[in-house]
Formats: structure tokens, C-alpha cells, sequence
């Protein structure tokens, strides 16, 4: 390719890397040798501008080089559904996303963008990785929208060391898009599932529970993650694993034989029994008949090679397990050495060398160290021929070699104990790689006693090679004296031994991690999050032998969903979306197409999981206690609270699974709206009422129980707490406001408030009683239901009645009304006619139309024979099972009718599920 530009006239070259500790690096190597370096400060004092000449092939440039600090951009929703209570969590799934700079990094933005102004070129030294190429294209994005005449090109390199650096800005190669865009599709598949669930998980279960463990209540978070779940069912699954284990008792023969070489230790081949009884009958063949014939003796050549070269799974595995580092500060000494120029990158997945690597080279940096240096030498020596060209694993990320020292050092000033081994451990690691693997000869010899067949074996380490230089590991063995076939023996000890079987361990953090990395669970360089994740939110520990266990939270998390039937913390679904985003990087998969997929399946899986969420909370009540709230918060936004002004109202669910609207300011502000005891769900909508106010007021998409309402009442309905609803009022009346206390004291000690809000009843205030016509009051505290006043005034709608041929008609609109029946503390079983209009809101009480008006609303209900006062003392809230009181017909929360009578047509013979006049 020609670099060439304005024919061989200087051109000026914009460098962005990765970190700022990166773009010093390259800055300082690159400019050795052209007249020295010059610094400046950039607009964030942390990322700095430096300033030399450089020549690209035949093109002389002058370089700035800067830096930006990991990612510059967020992906995150639009304002409108960036709060948690402002959309149903379904809604994550497919509301408007953007990609944007956020505010503590607009100073960096502005380095780039007037920087890259005045320049022809734009250079890219991010990581090489998919998650580099994703914030190069950011870079790219914020540059080009200043200059789009850029010549845009990408440096590879692995180390920061000359010979990389030199190497890579002599070959520049374009950026890949595919690479980028394969980030891009991962994040937002992470921030959809991620917010969608981490909502639907916290707005559940916080407030409902009392979650021992968190210190600030209002500020926990139970996260939810694609990786972060699965990583978390490897934990609990092995729990689960080891607690439902059983020890089962069993037996074995054990055999020794003590000569003048030594004992060999002969086990069993049988390795154990679990029946007694047959273990001691061949225990007493044994015994009766205890000579021992050597039946064949071997003897082999065995070798025990060298690992493969080191990637960063391998790289935090041997740390745990040889250091018992976690695997997050694996990562962040490993990053540090990387940018001292100590080793090469340390975000890898390749375990195999490339044919046109230096090995030896990097051998021959190593030989003036004063522990391993003769190591190195002998690799080097020819005649010693310990040199052995490395295996290779199968894996290539085509980014970046294995990880090995890309430097010499003896220990810094300034390096931890932990730099030391880490640096320790990839340089012999490294070491190992490339030299022989470890001989030894072994011994096995098997005998028969009794027609039982035993054996033992040993090891002798004939050229230990590798194990010399690579100290965590070992090889050793006992020796087995010399036996010939056919040559017989008295054992020294012929016993009959007991034992229990064990469950598996604990994972360790090795263990996780190679869990992880064989189910496709994250990167190589994310792994470590995760875990770390696990531990932040509560929901597992690690001991300090780095085993792992779940807390209650986490193993609580987990049964809720494996009982849903959804296997959402097994590795399945993100593994495969791993395999789409790989497909995304090589171009065989489209990036729509992925989202689309992923997300139409992740969003049924919420929908189940959210309709089984009893699973969920039958699972979280074996390990915590309820707490003592009332309301459990659903978390959906209905409107802005009028009576404080400073918080919305939220729809909420309280423990006994009735709704509600209150404010988030509670217990400061008590404004609340109650609503109808028969709904059985109830999810706020994006859609806005258009009349009431303060506003918005989002309407909220109920679901009945048909049982629990009239049978001309639809079981769905889209309605508006404002008080603009006729229907919603009339089923209030009808069905009641749940088992919420009606003394009008509420369940906190406060005065209750009336089915609709008096707080935020800005127009619903305005609504006249449904029994007096008056304003000020509600329907069910209406003073005219006093028995003590038995011609109370009628509602104002009564006058609006016309008894034509024995029906009931609406003088407004004309329309038959329709018989039906209350199902309120204080009126349940009395019969009422309402206009079937919604925009009439017609409504007469049955009885004070056959009294002429005169019966008021302290009289017998029909054939009840029951004042008002009896009710509200014997009445019973929806499901409670108390014994019946003269016939009150109502059903339970489960649509189970309870003893009473028919509450469509008032007939105690019968339940409202056999009624013959429902749905007339």
C-alpha cells in the first residue's frame, strides 16, 4: 500500500492510544533518535499531547500522539427510560439506545477533536482485540466528525517494546469494522437483558424481603448478567452437588509386602465394595489362602510434558492455584508489567507461537538472571540439547502471541511480591515451554491371591528437563522393589478396610475459571469481572483457599429460575451468544441479525419469567424473612405525585398480592390510590391520559379475575387512575379495594385514604359521590350510608332514571342499564343499575328505586335483611374464609367461591361459576 501524501511533504499524524501510560510508551521509543520528544497538556490534564518527527516508509510526520482511558462512549437508553420506575422492564427490549460521550470524558473528546482538525492522518494504537477495534471506531467517529478527509490506519502490536513498536508503524494496516461491530452487539444484548432483569429482580424482591446483609437498602442492586448468572450457577450447582450428597459406606482389600528394597503397596483392582458381606467372604478367601503370585511385571518409559504457552485463562488459573491470587488482581499486575514493558499483552487467548517468532531471542534476554539464567544458558546450548521447539494448544485469537517476558529484570524498585511471582511465573513458564519434557521410568507389577487380582507402581524420574526451571510443579513417585513373574510371596499385611465415599469440593477459583472457559462464559479479559461481580453483589464468598460457596441470595436467585423451568443460570444461552458475536468478527453473521434473534428469545424467556415470579418468591421465602411493609413496590411510574410534588407515584404490589398506586416518598408522603381487590395483574403503559392531571398520567393495562367480577365486564382493561375512569370506579365499588384495612386506619397506623386518591384526585375530587351527588368525599365513606339515616339524599344520577316495561333506562343516553351486584365492604350483595355507556356514568341503587327513592342507603339489601352497620362489622375481605353471614356472596382470591351465595344473582343455592344468568 503507498503511504504517500502531497508528494513527500510533511504531514501530520494523529496517534490515539488505549491509556495514557501506552501513548508515553510509544511516544518515548518512536522518538529516540529524531531530535527529542515535546509534551503538552491536553484538555484532560491526565491525557497529555506529545510532540516529534517521525518517517512512516518515505513519509516524513510530524506525531502527536495522545490517549484516551479505556472506552470513550457509553451505550445507554434515552432519557425517557433511564429511570427504573419510568417503562415496563419488557420495554428494554426494544426502547431507543444511543452511544455517546458521556461527561466526565467530553474533555478528552475535545483534545481529539481539535487536535485532529489539523491533521491528514489518524493512527490507532488501541489493544488488539474486538473490544480495541470498538473503541478505535469510537475515536473514529468523534475525529471524522470534525475532519472527514482522515487517512485512517490501525498499529498492531503485543508488546511495548522497540522492535514491536517500530514494526507495527511500519506496517499499518486498516481497522476492522467486523471486529467493532461484534462489541457493539454484545453490549447492547448486555444492557437490554442486563436492565430488563436487574429491574425486574430488585423491584421485586428488595422491598419485599429483609435482606439481611445490605447495609443501605435503598441503594442495593440485584444485578443480573448474561455471564454473571451462569458463572454464579457453576457455584451453586457444585453446592447443590455436595449438599445433596450421601456418604455411602464402603470396603476394600488392602495388600503391603515389606522386603529388603523396600514396601510396595498393592491396591485392589476391584477398588472397593459396597456390600459387606461380599467384601468379607473374598476378605476370607483371602486370608485362608494369602500366598501371593506375581502374575506380570512392566516396565515403561513415561514423559510429563511442559504446559503449552501461557494465555490469560491459564495465566489467572496458575495464579490462583499457585499464588492463590484472584484472578482481578491477576489482571491488574499483569496490565501493569504489560505497560512497564515487561511482558507482552496479557489479554490472549492464543497458547501456540507463531513459526516466525524469536523464541530464542527471548531465551537468550534471560540468561544474565541470577536464579534461572543458567537454565537459559543450557537452553541455548546446543550440545546440552534441552531445547524443545513449544506444542502448540489450538487456540489463535489472530490478535496478540502467547503471554512471555518481552523483557529482562531482576526486580524493579517499586514492584509488590506480586509483581516478583507474576513476572516469576511467565518468565519460567515461558522457559518451560520450550524445553524437553520431564523422563521417568515406572514400574507396575500386579499379583493374584486367592484369584484376586492387586497391583502397585512406581516412579523413578530419570531427567527432570523442564521440571528443573518450573518449580510449581512436581513428579514424583514411590519405588517399587524388584519383582520377577511367577515369583511368590506371604504378604506383610493382608486388611479389610472401611471408608465412606466424599462429595466433590468446593470450586475453586481455577476451577471456575476453566468452567467458564470451556462453556464460552466471557473473554479472556472479562472472566475476572465477573467473578469479581459475584462477590460485590452478595451473591457468593470466597474462602482463603479461594473456594467458592453461595450466599443464601445467590443460591435463592438461582432456585426461583431453575424452578420457572427457565435454565437461565446455565451456560446454554450465553454460550451461544458468544458463538453469534464470534460470527458477527468473522463476517458470516450480520450484526441486526444477531440483535434481533438474541433479543426476541431473551424478551420470551423475561415474559415467562416475570408471569412465574411466585417461583421466584417462594424461593427467596425458604432463606428470608418477609418484611414488614405493606406494599411490596412493583416499581412502574403512573405520574408525578401532586400531593408532594417531589417524587412520582409507582404502582405497587403489597404482600397480600393486592395493587395500589402510592408515592416513593412514603412514609414522608402518604398519597395513595387503592385499587379493585379483583385484579390479578397490573402493568403500566407508555400510554398517556388525556385529560387529567398533573401530568403525565400513564394508563395501566389491568387483568380481572373473571370470577370477581360481573360477567359484562371485559377481563382486560387499559385504565387511568386520575379519575377520569368510569369503569374502574364502578369495579371499585362492585369488587372493593382488596383486604387493605377499612377502619381507615392503614396498615402503617396512618388514616387510610379513599379508593381514589384524595391527593391526587385533581379531577376525580371533582366527581360527584356516587351516592349523594356531593363532592368532598368518596362513594365508601359516604355519610349518607349511615344507618341512622334512613332517608338519606339519593344520588344526583338517580334523577336521571326512567322504569320503562319494568327496565331501567338512562334518561341521558336512552340505553338499558344493566342489573349489578356490589361486592364493597359496606354494600357487598347489593344490587345496583349502572348505564352500560362509559361516558354516561349512570348509577342507582336497586332498592331506593322499589322504595320510590325513600330506603337511602341504610336499609336491607334486597332479600339480605342486613343494615349497612352489620356489614361493615360481619363483612370479609376478598379470600379470607370466615364463616358465612347471612348469605354474602363474594369469591377468594384464587377465584374459589367461598360460603355464601351468588353474587350475580344473589341465589344462595348456587356459587357465581354455576350461575345460569351469568353472562345475561
Amino acid at each position: 500500500m503507498s503511504r504517500r501524501s502531497g508528494g513527500g511533504r510533511m504531514i501530520r499524524v494523529l496517534n490515539v492510544a488505549e491509556k495514557p501510560s501506552v501513548a508515553k510508551a510509544v511516544s518515548e521509543i518512536l522518538s529516540r533518535g529524531s531530535g527529542g520528544m515535546r509534551s503538552r497538556l491536553g484538555r484532560s490534564r491526565y491525557n497529555r499531547v506529545f510532540e516529534f518527527e517521525y518517517t512512516i516508509g518515505s513519509q516524513a510526520c510530524h506525531m502527536l500522539v495522545t490517549s484516551v482511558i479505556g472506552h470513550l462512549m457509553e451505550l445507554e437508553f434515552e432519557d425517557r427510560f433511564r429511570k427504573w420506575h419510568s417503562c415496563d422492564p419488557a420495554e428494554l427490549y426494544h426502547a431507543p439506545v444511543r452511544k455517546h460521550v458521556p461527561q466526565d470524558k467530553l474533555d478528552i473528546k475535545i483534545t481529539l477533536e481539535e487536535e485532529a482538525r489539523r491533521c491528514q492522518w489518524l493512527v490507532l494504537w488501541l489493544d488488539c482485540d474486538r473490544e480495541g477495534e470498538n473503541i478505535a471506531f469510537e475515536v473514529i467517529e468523534v475525529c471524522t466528525s470534525v475532519n472527514d478527509h482522515l487517512n485512517i490506519w490501525r498499529a498492531h502490536f503485543s508488546a511495548l517494546i522497540d522492535r514491536e513498536i517500530h514494526h507495527s508503524v511500519q506496517n499499518l494496516a486498516r481497522p476492522n469494522k467486523l471486529f467493532s461491530d461484534a462489541v457493539d452487539a454484545r453490549q447492547e444484548i448486555d444492557l437490554r437483558i442486563g436492565a430488563s432483569f436487574t429491574r425486574f429482580q430488585t423491584m421485586l424482591l428488595k422491598d419485599l424481603f429483609v435482606l439481611d446483609f445490605a447495609s443501605d437498602n435503598r441503594s442495593l442492586v440485584l444485578s443480573y448478567g448474561p455471564c454473571q448468572f451462569p458463572t454464579l450457577g457453576f457455584i451453586v450447582e457444585r453446592y447443590w452437588e455436595i449438599q445433596s450428597h450421601e456418604a455411602e459406606e464402603f470396603w476394600t482389600i488392602n495388600c503391603s509386602h515389606t522386603s529388603e528394597e523396600g514396601t510396595a503397596n498393592f491396591i485392589w483392582m476391584r477398588g472397593h465394595l459396597f456390600d459387606y458381606t461380599s467384601a468379607v467372604v473374598i476378605y476370607e478367601m483371602c486370608v485362608e489362602e494369602p500366598a501371593a503370585t506375581v502374575k506380570n511385571v512392566k516396565h515403561q518409559e513415561k514423559l510429563k510434558y511442559p504446559p503449552y504457552p501461557l494465555s490469560t485463562v491459564e495465566l489467572q488459573k496458575r495464579a490462583s492455584r499457585f499464588f492463590r491470587m484472584s484472578s482481578e488482581h491477576t489482571m491488574k499486575i499483569a496490565e501493569e508489567l504489560y505497560q512497564a514493558g515487561f511482558i507482552s499483552y496479557p489479554r490472549t487467548e492464543t497458547d501456540g507461537f507463531s513459526v516466525n517468532t524469536d523464541l530464542h531471542a527471548i531465551v537468550r534476554e534471560q540468561v544474565t538472571h541470577p536464579i534461572w539464567g543458567s537454565y537459559a544458558q543450557q537452553l541455548l546450548d546446543v550440545e546440552a540439547r534441552l531445547w524443545r521447539n513449544p506444542s502448540n494448544g489450538g487456540h489463535d485469537d489472530k490478535a496478540h502471541p502467547p503471554i512471555h517476558p518481552t523483557k529482562f529484570s531482576a526486580g524493579e524498585t517499586g514492584w509488590s511480591q506480586d509483581h516478583n511471582r507474576l513476572y516469576e511465573l511467565v518468565v519460567r513458564h515461558f522457559l518451560a515451554c520450550v524445553s524437553q519434557p520431564a523422563v521417568g521410568a515406572e514400574t507396575t507389577v500386579e499379583i493374584d491371591i486367592a484369584g484376586e487380582q492387586f497391583s502397585a507402581s512406581g516412579r523413578v524420574i530419570i531427567a527432570k528437563n523442564y521440571l528443573d526451571v518450573y518449580r510449581f510443579e512436581s513428579w514424583g513417585g514411590n519405588i517399587v522393589p524388584t519383582y520377577t513373574i511367577g515369583q511368590q510371596f506371604i504378604p506383610t499385611s493382608l486388611t479389610l478396610d472401611s471408608g465412606v465415599t466424599r462429595p466433590p469440593p468446593l470450586l475453586s477459583e481455577a476451577d471456575l475459571l476453566s468452567c467458564m472457559d470451556k462453556a464460552g462464559i466471557g473473554t479472556d479479559a472479562t472472566m475476572h469481572d465477573h467473578i469479581k461481580k459475584l462477590l460485590d453483589r452478595c451473591y457468593a464468598t470466597k474462602d482463603s483457599n479461594t473456594r467458592f460457596s453461595p450466599t443464601n441470595l445467590g443460591e435463592a436467585l438461582v432456585m426461583g429460575y431453575d424452578e420457572m423451568g427457565y435454565e437461565l443460570w446455565k451456560p446454554y444461552l450465553r454460550a451461544m451468544m458468544e458463538c453469534d458475536m464470534k460470527a458477527v468478527s468473522i463476517g458470516t453473521k450480520r450484526k441486526s441479525e444477531v440483535l434481533e434473534s438474541c433479543l426476541q428469545q431473551m424478551k420470551a424467556c423475561f415474559l415467562d419469567a416475570r408471569r412465574n415470579k411466585v417461583k421466584l418468591l417462594e424461593a427467596m421465602g425458604l432463606f428470608f424473612e418477609r418484611s414488614a411493609g405493606d406494599a411490596h413496590n412493583v416499581g412502574e411510574t403512573v405520574r408525578p405525585c401532586s400531593l408532594c410534588s417531589e417524587a412520582d407515584m409507582v404502582l405497587k404490589r403489597r404482600l397480600n398480592g393486592d395493587y395500589m398506586v402510592g408515592c416513593l416518598r412514603f412514609p414522608n408522603c402518604r398519597n395513595v390510590v387503592w385499587l379493585p381487590g379483583s385484579i390479578s395483574e397490573a402493568a403500566v403503559t407508555n400510554h398517556v391520559c388525556s385529560s387529567c392531571a398533573p401530568g403525565p398520567v400513564y394508563k395501566v393495562q389491568f387483568k380481572f379475575r373473571r370470577l370477581e367480577i360481573p360477567p359484562n365486564y371485559d377481563v382486560d382493561h387499559l385504565g387511568c387512575i386520575g379519575g377520569c375512569d368510569v369503569i374502574l370506579r364502578e369495579l371499585i365499588e362492585i369488587c372493593g379495594t382488596g383486604s387493605h384495612n377499612h377502619t381507615g386506619m392503614s396498615a402503617r397506623g396512618q388514616r387510610g385514604t379513599e379508593p381514589m386518591s384524595s391527593a391526587s384526585r385533581g379531577n376525580s375530587r371533582q366527581e360527584p359521590c356516587l351516592h349523594c351527588g356531593q363532592t368532598g368525599h368518596s362513594s365508601n365513606h359516604c355519610p349518607s350510608q349511615d344507618s341512622s339515616c334512613p332517608r338519606a339524599a339519593q344520588p344526583a344520577r338517580v334523577r336521571n332514571a326512567r322504569i320503562i316495561s319494568g327496565e331501567v333506562q338512562c334518561n341521558s343516553c336512552g340505553a338499558t342499564c344493566a342489573l349489578r351486584t356490589a361486592n364493597t365492604e359496606s354494600n357487598r350483595g347489593r344490587k345496583f343499575y349502572t348505564c352500560q355507556s362509559q361516558e354516561c356514568g349512570f348509577f342507582v341503587w336497586a332498592d331506593s328505586l322499589e322504595d320510590g327513592g325513600t330506603r337511602g342507603h341504610g336499609g336491607s339489601r334486597g332479600g339480605n335483611g342486613r343494615s349497612s352497620s352489620t356489614a361493615r362489622r360481619g363483612g370479609r375481605a376478598r379470600g379470607r374464609r370466615d364463616a358465612p353471614t347471612n348469605g354474602v356472596a363474594f369469591v377468594s382470591a384464587t377465584g374459589e367461591p367461598v360460603s355464601g351465595s351468588c353474587f350475580v344473582c344473589g341465589d344462595p343455592s348456587h356459587f357465581a361459576n354455576a350461575c345460569p344468568n351469568r353472562g345475561r
